[in-house]
């Protein structure tokens, strides 16, 4: 089976990308990181991707005068190493139709929460506020709207009496680090089936939370 292309969106620390880059070396993953984006030219991505000797590439924001021409910019460095899959770690802009359309069900993303609740900035915070027992994180497919695409996996994480948003959202990274290689697997193994507003994962009944 030929592995899949991953182009890697990212503005911050790369954890994620690290998570994915660690999974790939350990024969877990069946893909390759082609090139990593990032709009952010002291993102440590950027120097995870070096590192790795991985293509990276800082495109600023600050040179488009439109969001879509921004992502039309992107779209042309995914296409020129043929990317299958578009993979967001940590990306802090709002994509919009002009990546979306051309890469649609092709762009994943991750978030700290079990969406649909808490969506947006500062999930962690909201679920501490809100008083929930229980949290978690969520792998989709990107749409038009906000943390909104069909959902492919999820893992559930306990909310303590004693957490502040810093050690809750270290356990939340843990889960992160599981399950977001592992959805990116069921993509390269073509598992995946979009239903509407469900994902329907071949030959997986249950999926357990790492850690």
């Amino acid at each position: 089976m030929s592995k899949a292309n991953l182009g890697v969106l990212s503005s911050g620390r790369g954890s994620n990308l690290q998570a994915i880059m660690d999974a790939i070396k350990a024969g877990k993953l069946n893909a390759k990181i082609v090139v990593v984006v990032s709009d952010k030219k002291e993102s440590q991505a950027l120097e995870r991707a070096k590192q790795g000797g991985i293509t990276s590439v800082h495109l600023s924001p600050k040179d488009y005068s439109t969001r879509e021409l921004y992502d039309s910019a992107v779209v042309k460095i995914l296409q020129e190493y043929a990317v299958d899959l578009v993979v967001l770690a940590g990306y802090m802009r709002i994509i919009t139709s002009a990546l979306i359309t051309p890469y649609r069900n092709r762009v994943m993303n991750i978030h700290p929460s079990l969406l649909p609740s808490f969506p947006g900035l500062h999930s962690q915070r909201q679920a501490l506020e809100h008083g929930v027992k229980i949290t978690g994180v969520t792998v989709h497919f990107v749409d038009e709207q906000v943390d909104h695409g069909p959902i492919i996996v999820q893992a559930a994480v306990p909310v303590l009496d004693t957490d502040t948003e810093e050690t809750l959202s270290a356990r939340i990274l843990e889960q992160e680090h599981h399950i977001y290689p592992l959805a990116i697997q069921w993509f390269a193994e073509g598992r995946l089936k979009i239903m509407g507003r469900r994902v329907i994962v071949e030959g997986v009944e249950t999926v357990r939370g790492g850690g």
